[in-house]
């Protein structure tokens, strides 16, 4: 099994598998780390044998083997309940295996990782890693932190699931976690909308997944309007995806992009969704960044852009979910309507602001601001420290030819 198709498994699989194993054994880190030494099993396996014609089965099978392995070794060294793992124990792991194999348990597992006893950044880390198994450095770069503290959220959750014997409950009602769900499925999105490192810009694996389980969630939930946003806002960006890479992987900003290669379905479904959603209740987040996205994808190109509209929403996007990301999509607006100058001036004190310390994103905005400004040096030491934080390859090239180019301008 290569690299790619285990991490396809992972993906897949995973939580189908880890939500019969709650079910059955309560126990939620012990499942976790059973279904992990399933899939390194199939690692070992799979190469020689061939993948199975049921993977979910095989694997449910064999990371049912091994829970009930640790739980024998562990009842023979604290000498309790040895009565329960008894050699002639009845194995269930085939009627586990015939409730998983056709019900899709995404939701159930995310529902369970977003347990209040959780912070909001544990919930969301423990949802990336367990659905998606995003790496630590990966889900440092969704939430723009350090590796180390991104690190230590995964040891917090892994704390808290102690503290709570390690078994989390079922929310008491259905919309209980309803906002955790949407922000870990947006920062899943997120995580393969642009990739935090690696040769390539996106995942798409990722991003499919994400929108199907955001479909899921609005199916669940469509009285409430920010599920329809969030799905809106995943399709618009999405629609986009044919434009945002050259043939040789090379990034496309979106001034730049071919418009003509957007997928027009795609987009009129994001669109329908937020018009719909926008009158019916309160303005969220997500509805706000929808709208901003259907901006811009109903305007022929960049120039035709309503920058005045874009302005305002992320005027009111800043006043209900501020953030240094917001901020710098806000400045670029502002940048179109009143000048860099303007712009500028909401960029700068992000210097300071330790959230974003190590983002190569401020200096990739902050650059092209300098640059309009007339301050070409300063535009150029921005480029620059942009590279080299960033971490994705064909980000990086394209930081690299705005170095190019900018220091061929100079020459001239």
């Amino acid at each position: 099994m290569t690299a790619t198709v285990g991490e396809d498994v992972w993906r897949r699989e995973t939580p189908h598998i880890l939500a019969a194993l709650v079910r059955r054994y309560g126990d939620f880190a012990a499942c976790e780390d059973a279904v992990q030494e399933a899939l390194i099993e199939a690692s070992r396996q799979w190469p020689a044998r061939g993948v199975p014609e049921k993977p979910r089965g095989w694997l449910l099978r064999v990371a049912s083997r091994r829970l009930i392995d640790a739980r024998r070794q562990d009842a023979a060294r604290r000498d309790r309940e040895r009565h329960v793992f008894t050699s002639d124990q009845p194995y269930h792991a085939v009627e586990a295996e015939s409730m998983v194999e056709n019900q899709d348990a995404s939701l159930e597992v995310l529902t369970l990782c977003c347990h209040p006893a959780l912070t909001p950044e544990s919930q969301v880390t423990l949802a990336l890693r367990t659905v998606l198994g995003l790496t630590t450095k990966q889900i440092a770069a969704v939430h723009i932190i350090p590796s180390s503290t991104a690190g230590q959220r995964i040891s917090r959750a892994k704390a808290a699931i102690d503290l709570h014997r390690r078994r989390f409950p079922p929310p008491a009602s259905p919309k209980e976690r309803l906002p955790a769900l949407m922000h870990a499925l947006y920062l899943m999105y997120t995580a393969g909308h642009s990739r935090a490192d690696g040769k390539q810009l996106l995942d798409a694996a990722v991003t499919t997944e994400a929108i199907r389980l955001a479909r899921l969630l609005y199916k669940g939930f469509r009285d409430e309007p920010e599920t329809a946003g969030l799905l809106a806002l995943m399709l618009l960006s999405e629609a986009r995806r044919p434009a945002r890479i050259t043939v040789r992987g090379d990034l496309i900003p979106l001034r730049d992009q071919d418009r003509s290669l957007w997928d027009r379905e795609v987009i009129a479904e994001g669109i329908d969704l937020i018009e719909h959603a926008l009158p019916t209740g309160p303005v969220g987040a997500y509805q706000l960044q929808a709208a901003i996205s259907a901006v811009h994808a109903e305007a022929p190109g960049w120039e035709d852009t309503d920058w005045e509209q874009i302005a305002e929403l992320y005027a009111m996007l800043a006043h209900v979910a501020p953030s240094p990301a917001v901020t710098l999509n806000y400045a670029v607006a502002v940048s179109e309507t009143q000048g860099p100058v303007s712009a500028l001036s909401m960029v700068e004190p992000l210097l300071d602001d330790p959230r974003m310390s190590g983002s190569h994103r401020l200096h990739a905005v902050r650059a092209p601001l300098l640059e309009a400004c007339g301050r070409r040096e300063d535009a150029l030491e921005a480029f620059r420290t942009a590279s080299r934080l960033c971490t994705n390859i064909p980000e990086q090239r394209f930081l690299n030819s705005q170095i190019t180019r900018v220091q061929a301008d100079a020459i001239e």
